[in-house]
């Protein structure tokens, strides 16, 4: 039990409460003297406990989303308070991590199969939001503390979900309801889509999750200080407001969702297969398709609790949806109480007059009597398999039966496991029903059911203003059937533990997503067929789709595996086929009503989940006490997707396996090359043939990545530097430094791979991702890249044998202000760049250079004669500079170079300027500069 701790997590599946949470903590300042409502509430305000950061990083890897959420607070109080952190996450969403950080220690969230006695288990309850359920809605993370005077908690959270494609976009919704101004906001979402991305925006910022019917976009636009980069396949929006601008938004800190809407480009024929590490995913979604006719019965409740406004919206959504019917689809209405009342005996064909008449009844339809859900049911379903079965239809068609009800049974049969059989027996899976709850006192589980067993989908919807558009942007996720009864198989033997490939119907703007396991990890071809029934024909596809088999460097013996928020497992493949698998095994578990099978499946699915890291109704998280490492982030650990890596392990490069120590290429003390970006930074040219050597500097901002060597259109070879800030030292000139905290390398030649270095890892991703740790010496290399690690010292890259850089690590173990961790780079052998690289440092290799304006000395033709003047004119690619003598350290300041210096911000003598060499991410490989420019991975 943890120390002074009350905590309860308000999520889905367990039970408890907070009151019992807060037992934990100490009772004896219960009992206090009675003071004045006025002053307790001055108190409150002076005391009330401040967070000082709340930051949420969400990366989407092939639709698969990873998110974290990072709160800080301080107790400024003089005495132990109380505080909360809460998060409305997605209910689709499975939670795989939580930590805590009280003061100086650490409490590290474990996934443990449930167990009917908690014990000192994390106390959990579900605890839905009011305004959302079911799968468009959220549920709320919530932990309490109770914290010591002055002290500070930090809080992370990690949860996985995959993004669900309804009218033609994928939604990514992130909660920014902190509960008060946060001294540090940020949202940042990165999306990467190897088929390219589609149609990206960023909606204003909403209160309510509800969509309206699709139709109408939101056109207020991304929400102040919002940034957004993209290129085909790779994008970051960051959301980053400050105080002020969070106070003009909401002033209780509750500022609303974060939505980002896109799509990808796609293949017409046989859908899109991506493949790592021996899982694959298959994502099918076609279009211009003709639509399939549509046999449709709107069963509507006119019980008496419909009155007033939930009739009322329902009434217009359906007059909307009643002109939104083609020609080709068949209909009818049904209105129900405790009676059961039809408007035609049959199905009837889609007229002017039909619809006037259709909408005459609903108008005329009042609110009275009890609810018969069973009755309404069976009679819309009779209504549909009589059509069917007499009637030649020539067009293929779907039977679709809409339900929409605000309660429960109160009449006819109201027994709910009698009403699902009735219903499965009399469907017999040639009706798909979809169902609608209204209002908050719905029995959505029966009606959740009731669309399981019976292919359809549910939602609930809120009794609001907005519920007319509720109901139709339901309705238009399915107003267009493209495909029925659709089958997809790859060979046997081949594929196994695939998810579900059996699917009722396909309807536009959604998608198919199936995911399994390959047999071979090295098979090259994978064939699929896809058969489905398409109006008036039998559509059947079949495909050898080329596979890309990859590994993961984290599989191979003796590379340390990461710890905490799900990174055990970093192939995003196996985590969504995990995640998808979960989800059908949770689903036949619901459906289930023999006691062995439900038993087998929740142990099916606890071993699944405690495997994976997944927080699910069968699995419960403890909190483990875990020692203090020497940064939160190292303590409480990030998902398996946040940052360059995940970007990177998703991407193809070469293959890369560890291997025997290689000879050290290099030595940290000899001389590699002049060529360098280092310290504040501070750049140094060497230009061999002309016996010169010329230095310049940049002041930088800090965030900003700058374009190093940019020659991906010949070499392949991309190198870019991230900048951090730090003051600048005491009496100096400057403002403020800024120093290389992170080298970027991208290698597309002869395979691409990713390559980031910090002063801490080394991670490289050539469909093996490979985690370095920079306090280790190691070595690996394949396919021409070679990457060698000397502890503490450097890291070096070789490629392609004519091709070498060294990054030196700048560490201090008791920095000053002004200090940081920090790289140095140099080039090493730039022969195999070509003579159209760029960059601050690539537009100067392979070049010559010479001064003007000095006497000639053929010994030392760029040093200054005694008692000569040290200023010269340098010629360089055209250009001609003024330049100055002088003396720089390099090589951890083990070497002093004498060098001509270029002042203003090297103006003149770099091509553009300092605009033109920022990136617009880590591994953007644009340059303004040259043929054969490109942007992008």
């Amino acid at each position: 039990m943890l120390p002074l701790l009350g905590l309860c997590l308000a999520l889905p599946f367990c039970a408890g409460s907070l009151e019992e949470a807060q037992s934990w903590g100490d009772t004896s300042e219960q009992v206090a003297l009675r003071v004045p409502r006025q002053v307790r509430l001055l108190q409150r305000l002076k005391t009330k406990p401040l967070m000082t950061e709340f930051s949420v990083k969400s990366t989407i890897i092939s639709r698969y989303a990873f998110t974290t959420v990072a709160c800080r607070m301080l107790n400024r109080a003089s005495e132990d308070q109380e505080i909360t952190f809460q998060m409305q996450i997605p209910a689709a969403a499975f939670i795989t991590n939580f930590t805590m950080l009280i003061g100086d220690k650490v409490y590290q969230g474990e996934i443990t199969e449930k167990e009917k006695k908690n014990g000192d288990k994390v106390k959990e309850k579900r605890n839905k939001t009011t305004e959302d359920s079911g799968e468009k809605g959220t549920e709320t993370f919530r932990a309490s503390v109770v914290l010591p005077s002055k002290d500070k908690a930090a809080f992370l959270l990690s949860y996985e979900e995959l993004l669900q494609r309804r009218l033609g976009k994928y939604e990514h919704v992130v909660s920014v309801r902190p509960q008060q101004l946060a001294g540090r906001l940020t949202v940042e979402v990165t999306v990467l889509e190897r088929s390219g991305i589609a149609a990206l925006e960023v909606l204003g910022l909403q209160n309510s999750r509800r969509q309206g019917s699709g139709r109408g976009q939101d056109d207020s636009g991304p929400p102040p200080s919002t940034v957004i980069n993209q290129n085909e396949t790779f994008a970051k929006v960051v959301f980053k407001p400050t105080v002020v601008q969070q106070a003009k938004i909401a002033q209780n800190g509750i500022l609303g969702d974060f939505i980002i809407r896109y799509d990808v480009n796609r293949e017409q024929s046989i859908g899109d297969i991506q493949v790592l590490n021996g899982y694959f995913v298959h994502y099918f979604a076609p279009k211009d398709l003709p639509p399939l006719p549509k046999n449709v019965v709107f069963v509507l409740d006119s019980s008496a609790s419909m009155v007033g406004t939930k009739l009322r919206q329902t009434k217009d959504a359906l007059f909307t949806i009643l002109h939104d019917l083609r020609p080709q689809d068949r209909f009818n209405i049904i209105g129900f109480s405790n009676r059961v009342k039809v408007w035609k005996d049959h199905l009837v064909s889609v007229t002017p007059n039909n619809i006037r008449d259709g909408k005459v009844y609903i108008h005329h339809m009042s609110p009275t009597g009890g609810t018969d859900i069973n009755g309404a049911l069976q009679r819309g379903i009779r209504l549909l398999s009589d059509f069917v079965a007499h009637n030649d239809i020539e067009d293929r068609s779907v039977s679709l039966l809409i339900f929409l009800t605000d309660g429960k049974p109160t009449a006819g049969e109201t027994h709910t496991l009698k009403i699902l059989n009735n219903t499965r027996e009399a469907a017999r899976g040639r009706v798909c029903i979809f169902t609608v709850g209204i209002g908050a006192d719905v029995d959505f589980r029966l009606l959740e059911k009731l669309s399981l067993e019976n292919c359809g989908l549910t939602r609930h919807v809120h009794e609001d203003h907005d519920a007319r558009a509720q109901l139709i942007g339901f309705y238009d996720e399915i107003r267009t059937p493209l495909l029925s009864d659709i089958r997809v198989d790859y060979p046997p033997g081949l594929v196994e533990h695939a998810t579900r490939t059996l699917f009722p119907n396909y309807f536009n703007g959604s998608e198919i997503i199936i995911a399994g396991k390959l047999v071979d990890r090295e098979m090259d071809r994978l064939h699929v067929e896809v058969t489905a029934s398409n109006s008036k024909k039998f559509v059947v596809l079949k495909k050898d789709v080329p596979l890309e088999p990859r590994r993961m460097g984290n599989d191979v013996p003796g590379i340390p595996r990461p710890k905490g928020g799900g990174q055990e497992d970093p192939n995003h493949l196996e985590r969504l086929w995990s995640y998808l698998t979960l989800k059908e095994l949770l689903s036949s578990w619901l459906q289930s009503v023999e006691e062995p099978e439900r038993e087998q499946l929740r142990q099916e699915v606890q071993a699944l989940a405690v495997n994976h890291r997944f927080l699910t109704p069968f699995t419960s998280m403890t909190l483990k006490s875990a020692p203090r490492t020497e940064t939160p982030e190292d303590a409480y650990g990030t998902p398996a997707a946040t940052g360059p890596e995940t970007v990177m392990q998703s991407l193809r490069g070469a293959h890369l396996q560890p291997g025997p120590a290689l000879k050290e290429p290099y030595n940290p003390r000899i001389k590699v090359s002049k060529t360098s970006a280092d310290g504040d930074p501070h750049f140094v040219v060497d230009f061999p043939l002309s016996n010169l050597t010329v230095c310049f500097n940049i002041d930088g901002q800090p965030g900003h990545i700058l374009r190093l060597v940019s020659d991906h259109a010949d070499s392949g070879v991309t190198v870019n530097g991230e900048l951090i800030g730090a003051p600048a030292p005491p009496n100096g000139h400057k403002k403020q430094r800024t120093y290389f905290r992170t080298i970027t390398i991208l290698v597309n030649k002869p395979e691409r791979s990713y390559l980031e270095i910090t002063p801490t890892r080394v991670i490289l991703d050539g469909g093996n991702r490979l985690v370095l740790p920079c306090n280790q010496s190691a070595a690996v290399g394949s396919q021409g890249l070679e990457v060698s690690v000397s502890a503490n010292a450097k890291v070096t890259v070789a490629i392609q044998g004519n091709v070498a850089f060294v990054i030196l690590l700048h560490l201090y173990k008791k920095p000053a202000a002004y200090q940081r961790n920090h790289l140095g780079f140099y080039v090493a052998n730039g022969q195999g760049l070509s003579d159209n690289c760029h960059g601050l440092l690539g537009q100067f290799l392979n070049q010559e250079a010479r001064l003007t304006g000095l006497s000639k000395n053929p010994a030392h033709p760029s040093v200054p004669e005694a008692g000569e003047r040290s200023e010269a004119v340098l010629e360089v690619k055209g250009h001609q500079v003024p330049v100055v003598w002088k003396q720089r350290k390099i090589y951890n300041g083990e070497e002093q170079v004498d060098c001509w210096f270029a002042r203003n911000n090297a103006a003149n003598l770099i091509d553009g300027g300092y605009k033109d060499y920022l990136a617009a991410h880590p591994f953007d490989s644009e340059t303004t500069f040259g043929p054969g420019t490109s942007r992008g991975l």
